[in-house]
């Protein structure tokens, strides 16, 4: 079906997010950081980005907004993975430029329904 990149530090995260990807028949591209991931992006062109806002050096908000500040990968939907759940937060993560969301800990319905609306071109 979609080629998804998944940034993810969290090992276990990462395990989860591929695990329930590839279940439901995507191929799932990983990075471990912010930096791996634009490269990742740039060259392999995913139809989806899931987004760890907490990533160790640039952070998950920083990455989004270079993604889309960047021609080749502005048109790639890109939806934040995050512990944040504060007021404020979704915010914060629209303004960086994500279009939606995912709260963690991840659950594999909300994940799935999330990705299919990402995918689907509004009418």
């Amino acid at each position: 079906m979609a080629r998804i990149l998944i940034v993810e530090d969290n090992p276990a995260n990462m395990k989860l997010a591929v695990f329930i990807l590839e279940r439901n028949g995507h191929q799932a591209i990983q990075a471990l950081d912010a930096e791996t991931g634009l490269l990742a992006a740039r060259g392999q062109r995913p139809d989806l980005i899931l987004m760890d806002v907490q990533l160790p050096g640039m952070d998950g908000l920083e990455a989004t907004r270079l993604l889309k500040a960047d021609p080749v990968t502005c048109a790639i939907p890109v939806l934040a993975l995050t512990a944040m759940a504060m007021r404020g937060d979704e915010e914060r993560v629209r303004a960086a430029g994500c279009d939606g969301y995912i709260a963690k800990p991840i659950d594999h319905k909300t994940l799935i329904a999330q990705v299919q609306r990402a995918l689907t071109p509004s009418a």
